[in-house]
């Protein structure tokens, strides 16, 4: 690594969790392009006793030990912050900055400030939280009103801040490491999907668990509408799962749908889990496509990963989505919510061969305009222009 510049200020990127969620994978891709270009930057994150991150990491960091998990989201959202305070509050002193890269931590790092720390601020907010009860709302305005300066991911959400909140923010755009889903052998990729019990059938890959955002329930009902058909047989393999929020009630709720449905746990829907970061760099490889008909994204990560493996990509229509993709020239773009369009934009990347060759070229066209390194330059001259 090279040497570290002293003319930057001193950031802690700092997010609540160690586990594989699309904001953790933004603070540690974007710490890492800033270690490379040597700014003094650091990684500091809530986790739990003997936890990890879930793939190798370049820039150093620290993890916060986290409280034993409160029966409620609410109870744990605020011990969570109350910990956070307190692992930030023992390094104040060595930071100008605290990037925060989540409701919790940024009202740990205003909290801070606010008692006397000589720092700043930051917040990337990749989306908005559905919170239901008052305190919760009450929250997650404040960490949205709090910080010192708002980035966000997307023009869509720069839009809704100003629109729901008052507050404007900037944007900077999330990247991709290509090398991290880099060719693997056709060995490994047979390997995989023998495992998994899906060796030759037509693969769609949904990667980041089952959650009302994801759309999960219309994608399991649009695959009721293809399974019965012969060729080609799709199967879905959903990758991912864990969440601060319990969805465990929606999750079990979409899965209880499924015998009515026509589909069978373990033989159409394949649940894969939490998974390592090699692991999801085999899926994105040894799949046919992704499918990713979310309701609601910051940006959508795995997306670009997609398209970073020469996988190509159904999505749904939202308008961050539209920010970045052309329908069938990077993406099949169908519907929100409606899973009939899904299945038939599934059914037609399964059938045209034509088509997931055009979508894998514009990906590759498109994945040199989002790298971390961009991103990294541009967080740079935010924070240069941040002062005391």
């Amino acid at each position: 690594m090279s040497t570290v510049r002293t003319d930057e200020p001193r950031v802690a990127l700092v997010t609540y969790s160690a586990k594989a969620r699309g904001g953790v994978v933004h603070t540690l891709s974007l710490a890492d392009a800033m270690a490379d270009r040597a700014m003094p930057v650091r990684i500091v994150a809530l986790a739990n006793p003997d936890e990890s991150f879930f793939r190798p990491v370049r820039a150093p960091y620290s993890f916060v030990p986290a409280s034993p998990p409160a029966d409620t989201l609410e109870k744990r959202v605020f011990a969570s912050i109350d910990d956070l305070e307190a692992g930030l509050r023992k390094i104040a002193h060595e930071v100008d900055i605290f990037h925060t890269q989540d409701c919790i931590s940024a009202r740990a790092a205003a909290r801070v400030r606010d008692a006397g720390a000589r720092v700043r601020v930051v917040r990337t907010v990749h989306h908005v939280d559905d919170f239901t009860t008052a305190a919760l709302i009450d929250c997650q305005r404040k960490a949205i009103e709090e910080p010192d300066q708002l980035v966000v991911v997307s023009q869509d959400w720069r839009n809704q801040l100003r629109t729901d909140y008052g507050v404007d923010a900037v944007v900077i755009h999330n990247g991709v490491d290509a090398d991290r889903f880099a060719p693997i052998a056709a060995e490994r990729r047979a390997a995989l999907r023998q495992r998994a019990g899906v060796a030759d059938r037509f693969v769609f890959l949904s990667v980041g668990g089952i959650e009302p955002r994801k759309g999960s329930v219309f994608l399991v009902q649009a695959m009721a509408m293809l399974v019965h058909e012969p060729d080609p047989r799709p199967v879905l393999v959903i990758v991912g799962g864990h969440s601060f929020q319990d969805y465990t009630g929606y999750r079990d709720e979409v899965l209880a749908t499924l015998p009515g449905l026509g589909l069978e746990l373990g033989r159409d829907v394949v649940l894969a889990g939490s998974i390592s970061d090699a692991e999801l760099h085999e899926w994105y490889r040894s799949a046919d496509a992704l499918v990713f008909p979310s309701l609601k994204e910051g940006w959508g990560l795995a997306v670009l990963e997609a398209m970073a493996a020469d996988l190509p990509v159904v999505s749904s229509d939202i308008a961050v989505f539209r920010e970045y993709l052309t329908p069938d020239r990077t993406a099949v773009m169908t519907r929100a919510g409606d899973p009939e369009s899904l299945a038939a934009g599934m059914r037609r990347l399964a059938g045209d061969g034509g088509l997931r060759e055009t979508l894998v070229r514009g990906g590759r066209e498109l994945i040199p305009a989002f790298s971390w390194q961009r991103a990294a330059e541009e967080h740079a001259r935010l924070y240069g222009e941040m002062s005391l």
